[in-house]
């Protein structure tokens, strides 16, 4: 519904900003090690998801497309909820979580707050799948051309895979695909 808001960071809360934007002051919840990143005063856009919980809805948001991705991912998983998922997704890329589910390495999910043995053991179960099949099938979609322009630009080539994934479908020519993967790139 709302796919992100560009605007200015005016407050940092315990787990959430005021992002103005043309006048309106929008309350995001962001996980803590996004907050982290964040300085009042600064412009920034903020990738979001609008939750409807209860009686509530809340606007969650992260900061970069390849996060709310994820985020869309782990937000799925029954037990998990708006607030796992932010954490969840604020840990790594999608190529961290495949390497980590393909390897069976829990460490990887060591220390991540709120999130127990029994919770991880059911994400890896029910999204080890999920991303294997979507890496797969991106990897068919992405433009050759579009890869190794990016990766003649220094970039790694999972990394530039990983941008060209985020890229919407509707972007067809490759130039418009390097664009969009080079302001992914810079994001990050």
């Amino acid at each position: 519904m709302i796919y992100f808001i560009k605007g200015k960071v005016l407050n940092k809360k315990k787990d959430y900003i005021i992002l103005e934007h043309q006048g309106i002051g929008f309350k995001i919840y962001l996980s803590e090690k996004n907050l982290e990143r964040l300085r009042e005063g600064e412009e920034k856009t903020i990738y979001t998801h609008l939750a409807f919980r209860n009686d509530k809805i809340e606007l969650y948001g992260v900061l970069s497309q390849e996060e709310l991705y994820l985020y869309q991912i782990f937000e799925r998983i029954s037990g998990i909820g708006p607030k796992g998922a932010l954490i969840l997704a604020s840990v790594g890329s999608l190529q961290d979580f495949k390497k980590a589910i393909e390897e069976g390495n829990l460490d990887f999910f060591e220390g991540i707050k709120g999130i127990g043995k029994k919770k991880i053991q059911k994400i890896i179960l029910e999204i080890g799948g999920e991303l294997r099949k979507i890496s797969k099938k991106k990897d068919r979609e992405i433009n050759r051309k579009a890869l190794n322009a990016l990766v003649s630009l220094g970039f790694g080539k999972a990394e530039a895979k990983e941008a060209l994934i985020l890229i919407p479908k509707k972007i067809k020519k490759t130039e418009e695909q390097i664009k969009e993967a080079l302001k992914i790139l810079s994001q990050n």
